[in-house]
């Protein structure tokens, strides 16, 4: 997935003239709708604990993939489709229970759950356009007529996918991801209208629920053992590790974000952004907390005792992937801090030899350098006195 521009058609269109943003909030149906991915977060969690090798690993990539272009568009939709009238709240509530299936689906779906798992995606992909269809801004109507082809063409693949055998499902829905990350180049992504504190809310939420399944996979790796030492060991620092990912996305990232995007005043730029920014970038960030939860979940019951190869590369790598899809997204947007978190994902990395000694001392070890890169950078910024910022608008993003 390339940062570059558009060199289509559509990166030169204008799009609609600009207009003064309304001032919307995440409603609680959109916050209801986001109890649907927390259950697919532990699904595709679970996943890897048993699979953790390349084909769990092919597996959870594929998956999160198009589940996340989807869950993504669903965050566009609200954006521009408010949930304000009966008809859109059913048609939601459909596209929440296709989101569900397919969360049911996952972990066999590469086997006999398929089938449900290409039937729930082209459910959610058909109410998705037939929402954006009823939205009230026409600039978004006439963006689903260019996208929809595209959109229909890769839920199709993944249907067909889930009805065919093994190797070939691999190929099909490797080609739906394919398709969906290069459809933003080819249809008139200038046209959409975004809000930009809506728009960061909604995916900072996501995020939120992201790191907090880090959390749910600790207490769910407890079911049946004793607690002990060891256990409140993993526990806590499980814990920290989860409080180091919100401190690098939250602490104060997330509004320089929403200011950077809300000073872009060409659409077909700010469109381009947020979909660099909050598409792309933020795949690495959600794929990376799934790897560290199971990695965690490996190392419940561990803790004084080594770990295999597989789950102390889980716990760094996902940590790795947290900061470097970080690192990336603050560079989108032109906000200070990047090379702090590429350092931190360099240093995480060489922390797997620890844990093939003792479980505990490699979570130790994470947890102690997150937390010297997040302090290292909150000290240079208070000494520059810099915001963070490089510059607003279309001159500071990139």
């Amino acid at each position: 997935m390339s940062a570059s521009e558009p060199q289509t058609a559509a990166a030169t269109e204008v799009g609609p003239v600009p207009t003064i943003e309304p001032t919307i909030h995440v409603s609680t149906l959109e916050l209801f709708f986001d109890l649907v991915f927390v259950f697919t977060l532990t699904q595709l969690t679970d996943v890897l604990v048993h699979h953790l090798d390349a084909a769990g690993v092919t597996r959870v990539l594929l998956m999160l993939g198009v589940i996340w272009w989807m869950y993504g568009g669903y965050a566009w939709l609200t954006n521009a489709v408010a949930p304000s009238s009966n008809v859109r709240r059913t048609l939601l509530l459909t596209g929440m229970a296709g989101f569900l299936v397919m969360a049911l689906a996952i972990p066999e779906a590469f086997g006999a759950s398929g089938w449900a798992f290409g039937v729930g995606y082209m459910v959610v992909n058909l109410v998705h356009t037939v929402l954006f269809f009823r939205a009230d801004n026409r600039g978004s109507a006439l963006a689903m007529r260019s996208l929809a082809p595209f959109n229909f063409a890769s839920a199709l693949l993944v249907l067909v996918g889930g009805f065919v055998p093994g190797p070939l499902r691999y190929v099909l829905w490797a080609a739906a991801l394919a398709l969906q990350i290069v459809t933003p180049y080819l249809h008139r992504l200038g046209w959409h209208s975004i809000v930009a504190g809506h728009f960061v809310e909604r995916h900072g939420l996501v995020v939120m629920i992201a790191i907090g399944e880090s959390i749910v996979a600790i207490g769910v790796g407890f079911a049946g053992l004793p607690i002990d030492a060891g256990a409140v060991a993993v526990a806590v620092l499980g814990l920290a590790l989860a409080f180091y990912l919100w401190w690098a996305y939250f602490a104060g990232d997330d509004e320089r974000a929403e200011h950077a995007l809300d000073a872009i005043l060409q659409p077909l730029r700010k469109a381009q952004v947020a979909m660099r920014g909050w598409g792309y970038a933020h795949y690495p960030m959600i794929l990376g907390v799934i790897v560290l939860a199971a990695g965690v979940k490996k190392a419940v019951g561990h803790a004084f005792e080594p770990l295999a190869l597989q789950p102390a590369v889980a716990l760094s790598a996902g940590i790795a992937l947290f900061f470097l899809g970080h690192a990336w997204f603050l560079r989108i947007l032109g906000i200070r801090g990047g090379a702090h978190r590429v350092g931190v994902a360099v240093a995480v990395l060489a922390a797997i030899p620890l844990g093939q000694v003792v479980a505990a001392a490699q979570l130790a070890a994470l947890g102690v350098i997150m937390a010297i890169g997040m302090i290292v950078e909150s000290r240079s910024r208070r000494r520059t006195g810099s915001t963070g910022v490089h510059t607003f608008g279309r001159e500071g993003v990139r």
